[in-house]
C-alpha cells in the first residue's frame, strides 16, 4: 500500500493515531489543574515507565490540556548538566513565562517581583546578568541570590506561582526525562514544588522518567511519596493493542486480519513504540485492503531487523565489554528483575566485584532498580535482542577487584 498514506507513526515521541490506555493519566492531570485553580492542594504526577511505553506522548497531551486550560507550560527536556546550566535553562524558561503572563510594561506588583527575583536567580549564575539583561529590572537582594540551589529555586517558583496567581493564570512544569537530574537537582525541585502547595499557588511539577524515580524521589525529599503519585505505565492490554493497531487502518479503508493481528500482538507484547513499528511495516508490505497473516510475518522479521539496528544497538552501543557481559547474563536468566547474586554467580564473580558495573548500568539508564538488590531492564525486549545478537554466554577476561 501507499507508504504516503501510511497512518502509523513510530517516532521518539511523535503522537499516535490512536491514544489508548491512558485514559486514566489524563484524567487525573485535569482534575490536578482543576483543583488548582479552584485554589485545592492536589498530588502532582510523576509518570514512570520503560522506553518506548509512551511517556513524552503522554506529556505533550498535558501540554495540550493546560493550554486548553489557559494555563502557561514550562517544557523541558533534562539532560546531565551542572547546576550552573540547570539553573540556567530554568531561568530561560522562566523569563519566557512571564513575558507570556504580561509584556513588561504591564509589570506591577507581584509580577514585576518575579522579574527581580529571577534577575537575582540569573545574577548568581552569571554576573554579567545575560540571560535577563532585557528584562529591565533591578536584583532584589536577599532573594534568589544564596548560592544554594534548593533555596533559590523556591524562591524563584514562589515568585512565579504569586505573579501567576495575581494574573489569575497557572503554571505547569513538564520535565522529560527527569532521571538525569542529580540529587541534589531533584532535591531543589521538589523543595520548590512543595513549597509552592504550601503557599496554595497554581503553579506544579508534572514529570515523566524511568521507572527508578519514585525511588530516587523519595531519597531525594522524604516527603516526595506525599506530594507526588507515581503512576507505573506500560504495555498495553490486548483489545487496547488490537484498537491502536485497527483504527488507524480502518479510517483508512483497511482491515487486519485476526491471524494478522494476533502476530502483531504477540510479537509486540503491547508495547506502544512496538506497536507502531509493526503497524507501520504491515501497511508498506500489503497489498491491501487487508492486512494478512503473511503480511504481518514479513513485517515481524522487518520490525525485528530494524529495532536490532537502531532502537537496541545505540544502548548496546554505549556499554564497555564488562557493562555488556552483565547485560547479557541477565538476559540468560531471563525478561524479569534479577539478584545481583544470581548475575554476578553466572559471571563467575562476586556481587561486590560487580557492584560497580551494575551502578554503571543503572547510571546509564539501561537498568533499574524495582526493589533493593534486584535489577531490570529499562528496555522491553532487549533479553530477546541480546540473546539474538550474541548467542553464547561469554565472560571477558578483565581482572576485578
Amino acid at each position: 500500500m501507499d507508504p504516503r498514506k501510511n497512518p502509523y507513526t513510530p517516532n521518539a515521541g511523535a503522537r499516535p493515531p490512536v491514544l489508548v490506555g491512558r485514559q486514566d493519566e489524563l484524567d487525573a492531570f485535569e482534575i490536578l489543574l482543576d483543583r488548582l485553580r479552584a485554589g485545592r492542594s492536589e498530588q502532582s504526577m510523576i509518570i514512570t515507565g520503560l522506553r518506548g511505553v509512551g511517556k513524552t506522548v503522554l506529556l505533550s497531551e498535558f501540554r495540550a490540556s493546560a493550554i486548553d486550560r489557559n494555563w502557561l507550560v514550562i517544557e523541558v527536556e533534562i539532560a546531565k548538566h551542572d547546576n550552573e546550566q540547570f539553573r540556567n535553562i530554568l531561568a530561560r524558561e522562566v523569563r519566557k513565562t512571564l513575558f507570556a503572563i504580561a509584556p513588561r510594561t504591564k509589570w506591577v506588583g507581584n509580577l514585576k517581583r518575579a522579574a527581580r527575583v529571577l534577575k537575582s536567580f540569573t545574577v548568581t549564575v552569571d554576573p554579567q546578568g545575560t540571560l535577563t539583561a532585557n528584562l529591565g529590572v533591578e536584583p532584589l537582594e536577599g532573594e534568589a541570590d544564596s548560592g544554594a540551589l534548593d533555596a533559590d529555586l523556591t524562591d524563584v517558583l514562589v515568585a512565579l506561582g504569586e505573579a501567576a496567581a495575581q494574573h489569575n493564570q497557572g503554571v505547569v512544569l513538564l520535565l522529560d526525562e527527569i532521571q538525569f537530574l542529580t540529587r541534589l537537582q531533584l532535591e531543589a525541585l521538589i523543595a520548590a514544588i512543595h513549597k509552592t502547595v504550601q503557599r496554595q499557588l497554581p503553579i506544579t511539577l508534572t514529570a515523566a522518567g524511568l521507572p527508578q524515580l519514585a525511588e530516587l524521589a523519595g531519597e531525594a525529599k522524604s516527603y516526595a511519596e506525599r506530594l507526588f503519585r507515581f503512576p507505573a505505565i506500560g504495555k498495553l492490554s490486548d483489545s487496547d493493542a488490537r484498537q491502536a493497531l485497527i483504527e488507524p487502518a480502518y479510517a483508512s479503508g483497511v482491515r487486519f486480519s485476526d491471524a494478522a493481528l494476533n502476530t502483531a500482538t504477540d510479537f509486540t507484547d503491547g508495547y506502544p513504540y512496538f506497536l507502531q513499528e509493526f503497524g507501520q511495516a504491515s501497511w508498506n508490505l500489503s497489498e491491501g485492503p487487508e492486512i494478512n497473516a503473511a503480511d504481518a510475518r514479513m513485517a515481524k522479521t522487518e520490525v525485528e531487523e530494524k529495532l536490532d539496528s537502531g532502537f537496541f544497538k545505540v544502548r548496546h552501543d554505549r556499554t564497555t565489554e564488562l557493562e555488556l557481559a552483565y547485560l547479557r547474563a541477565m538476559a540468560e536468566l531471563g525478561p524479569e528483575p534479577h539478584l545481583a547474586g544470581a548475575v554476578a554467580e553466572l559471571l563467575g564473580r562476586t556481587s561486590r566485584q560487580c557492584g560497580p558495573i551494575r551502578s554503571k548500568l543503572i547510571e546509564k539508564g539501561l537498568l533499574y532498580t524495582p526493589e533493593h538488590g534486584l535489577a531490570a531492564f529499562t528496555v522491553p525486549q532487549f533479553d530477546r535482542y541480546l540473546i539474538r545478537t550474541i548467542p553464547a554466554l561469554t565472560v571477558p577476561d578483565v581482572r576485578l577487584r
